[in-house]
């Protein structure tokens, strides 16, 4: 496991230094990457405005909403048994549900405006006119993500969380990468892979109908993401040598491990006044956080194998996903890019 990154600054800007080259193309030939100007095409007619097309003026009762989410934590009396959990009252189990819905939202907010920042550097460094014409669109779809979660956090919760120190690191390395296919393989395929996931995951589960209709939107477009990921990608990764793949399967992993250690939710205990260290043996056994993460990789898995990162040289990711319990994924079904 990675060691912790430094603690993320009180500040409300962010640097990142990139020493990507922008690179111009005068190729203008369309479908020089097979599908990816259909992508294009669907991403124009799939454009929606989050202040007209979401339902703003439903009621949002958090405490209602908690008391729901309070099932999850049903007949789970003797997992918290010799951790400070054993103390909560119906109350304080309330407030942590809505103390853990903010900070999952508050990080898909940050994550879409490091989504945002790797859809402008894509227009900037790819090679080819479709990419450009599909990240640009992506752009603006990031944006709106990012303006429908900031104004749901505002107006419909308690404020927000600051980004997680691993999704912070994560962010740094994918966009301040020169090599413009790593920020690619960090953002299409393994952040908003994640992402695809962690919506669907919370869509069901959630009761309130803003936020429902709010996540299926953002849906439909990173299923569009990770599609455009996986079809730039392909053909490119068949052209590397055998040590720059194995540079790419070991980013890949590195970004599934700090996928992985933010969902302790630090911050959430730390509000609460806990420690991570005395909860830490109940968060390892939730089985609605241990749920939640193994849904995340039935996205990530298979488009790594169809990137053909799973199985390059002596297979060494396919062995990491294993050790994870994780490789079973390689064969789902992939989301639609409707």
């Amino acid at each position: 496991m990675t060691s912790p990154p430094d603690p993320v600054p009180d500040t409300t800007v962010h640097s990142i230094v990139d020493a990507a080259a922008t690179t111009l193309t005068w190729d203008y030939e369309q479908d020089q990457i097979a599908g990816l100007r259909t992508l294009y095409q669907k991403a124009k007619h799939a454009q929606w405005d989050a202040d007209v097309d979401l339902p703003w003026a439903t009621e949002v009762d958090l405490e209602k909403n908690a008391h729901l989410a309070r099932l999850q934590w049903s007949g789970l009396e003797r997992e918290v048994t010799g951790t400070p959990l054993e103390r909560f009252s119906e109350r304080d189990f309330i407030r942590l549900s809505i103390e853990s819905d903010n900070w999952m939202l508050s990080q898909f907010l940050h994550g879409e405006q490091g989504a945002l920042a790797c859809a402008a550097k894509i227009v900037a460094t790819v090679p080819w006119i479709d990419a450009k014409y599909f990240a640009a669109s992506q752009a603006m779809d990031e944006a709106r993500h990012v303006e429908a979660f900031a104004r749901y956090l505002r107006e419909k919760h308690q404020g927000l969380y600051p980004i997680n120190v691993h999704l912070r690191a994560l962010l740094d390395d994918i966009i301040s990468d020169r090599r413009w296919d790593v920020t690619y393989l960090g953002m299409q395929v393994m952040v908003e892979g994640m992402a695809l996931a962690a919506f669907g995951f919370l869509h069901t589960a959630t009761p309130d109908p803003l936020l429902r209709e709010l996540l299926r939107n953002v849906m439909a477009d990173e299923a569009r993401h990770v599609a455009f990921g996986v079809l730039s990608l392909r053909e490119h990764y068949r052209e590397l040598t055998l040590s720059e793949i194995t540079e790419r399967q070991e980013f890949a992993y590195e970004c599934v491990i700090r996928i992985r250690d933010r969902l302790l939710q630090q911050e959430v205990w730390e509000r609460m006044g806990l420690d991570l260290r005395d909860v830490l043996p109940f968060v390892v056994r939730d089985p609605v956080r241990q749920r939640f993460q193994y849904v995340l990789f039935s996205k990530i898995v298979p488009n790594c194998k169809k990137l053909g990162l799973l199985d390059a040289g002596d297979g060494w990711l396919r062995r990491r996903f294993t050790e994870m319990g994780v490789i079973a994924f390689e064969d789902a079904v992939e989301p639609s890019s409707g």
